[in-house]
């Protein structure tokens, strides 16, 4: 479906605007297990680029050190994830995923999956092929995310 998008502007409107839109779909998509958007989303982030400093997960997900540091010690109380220092640099604190958090993000994928494909069922087969058609530009388009961390515009690097 074409809505005539003539320019640059105008097509980051309508990306923005469908994005917001998708991300009200994954949270009503979201299994009730008690785990926030921000934590699925930090523990996500963990499963994808393996273990990371905690100020640099904390910017990644768009919320404050402290409140970072709040969620991992909850993560951390459930097991869903583990925290070590820098024997070089005490201040410095890494985050890892631990299996039981990777097969927990695995479980709400398949049942978001699950409740997906049921919707896409629904869809026509023109509207599922553009939705396939637009895999790789929305990955291109995630994928450049690190690159416009505000952290790393401002700073040119991750603090501890």
């Amino acid at each position: 479906m074409n809505r005539g998008v003539s320019g640059p502007d105008e097509l980051a409107l309508g990306v923005a605007a469908g994005i917001e839109r998708l991300l009200s779909l994954v949270r009503v998509l979201a299994p009730r297990d008690g785990l926030s958007f921000t934590a699925a989303a930090a523990l996500a982030t963990l499963d994808r680029t393996g273990p990371c400093r905690l100020t640099l997960l904390a910017t990644s997900e768009g919320v404050t050190q402290p409140a970072m540091t709040q969620l991992v010690a909850r993560l951390q109380d459930s097991g869903l994830v583990s925290r070590a220092q820098d024997p070089n640099d005490r201040r410095v604190v890494e985050v890892s995923i631990t299996p039981e958090g990777s097969a927990l993000l695995a479980r709400r994928r398949a049942t978001r999956a699950e409740r997906l494909a049921g919707m896409l069922a629904q869809l026509t087969p023109e509207d599922q092929a553009a939705l396939a058609a637009a895999l790789p530009a929305m990955e291109a388009l995630t994928s450049q995310r690190t690159a416009h961390s505000p952290e790393r515009q401002v700073t040119g690097r991750s603090n501890s």
